[in-house]
């Protein structure tokens, strides 16, 4: 869940190897829940039949869906089709060939927080839709790089904004990364824009995640009637990528990395080699 939503005010809490640990641990956890959401992705299949997996699988790991209920959201994970950017609302709608869709996955186990999401093609996307989701991908990467003790926050959103606005697409404003931990969203938060030495200075145990919303068109949004879903202002497609990182000393480590590449996701590697 993105939007500005239960923040705490205040420093931003470093953690303890221990600590560390127990997200290690969710966030594994998470990972593995969207790989297998990834192998069921098909024409047909409803966003209300990925809730009723990742439901049952997550109670199955132990954990706890951390979606479900939090400030009023009705279902334990978020799906977002096309021009959806964030914060779906999963229901009767069906897959069809040539979507594309993000699944937000967030755990709860022995207390922490484990937040992850990707963005699925059904079946063979347009040009334009691999385009938004590669783009996508690539900011997160881009990203993820900038993080090690002693950069800043805005670096973070600076690599984003270039590469992103470079290839034609926006990045969207009104939500951003958040720290995580204990509390699902906590300081700092992290902006998906930015520039180059500003804001905070990372340090060594710090946990955040890192989750750009790219857009075809404007980066600008509009909330449904339903106060949740979040789609594009012009109806143009949208993709996001996400994952929860450790800020080391010497860089970063992704505590919600994967053990096996994402099934109807990861298909296009070479789609920036050039570059």
């Amino acid at each position: 869940m993105k939007r500005a939503l239960g923040f705490r005010s205040g420093a931003i809490e470093i953690k303890s190897a221990k600590e560390v640990d127990a997200m290690r641990e969710v966030g594994r956890l998470a990972a593995d829940t969207l790989c297998k959401v990834g192998q069921l992705i098909r024409p047909g299949l409803t966003t209300e039949d990925i809730n009723t997996f990742v439901h049952r699988e997550t109670l199955r790991l132990g954990a706890t869906p951390a979606p479900l209920n939090y400030r009023g959201f009705p279902k334990s994970v978020c799906t977002s089709i096309n021009e959806v950017v964030c914060h779906g609302i999963p229901g009767p709608r069906a897959l069809q060939q040539g979507d594309i869709i993000n699944v937000d996955v967030t755990h709860i186990y022995k207390g922490y927080f484990g937040d992850t999401s990707a963005t699925f093609y059904v079946g063979e996307p347009s040009d334009e839709a691999k385009h938004v989701t590669e783009v996508s991908r690539r900011s997160l990467q881009l990203g993820l790089e900038q993080v090690r003790a002693g950069a800043r926050l805005g670096d973070i959103g600076a690599a984003i904004q270039e590469f992103a606005e470079g290839q034609g697409c926006s990045v969207v404003r009104d939500f951003v990364g958040h720290g995580i931990g204990r509390i699902f969203h906590d300081e700092p938060k992290v902006s998906h824009v930015g520039q180059w030495g500003r804001g905070a200075r990372l340090k060594a145990g710090m946990t955040f995640t890192i989750e750009p919303m790219i857009n075809v068109g404007t980066y600008e949004v509009r909330i449904l009637d339903d106060d949740w879903t979040a789609i594009t202002a012009d109806g143009k497609l949208s993709a996001q990528f996400e994952h929860t990182v450790l800020v080391t000393e010497s860089g970063y480590e992704i505590l919600t990395a994967r053990a096996e590449p994402l099934q109807n996701s990861e298909l296009f590697g070479e789609y920036f080699a050039a570059g």
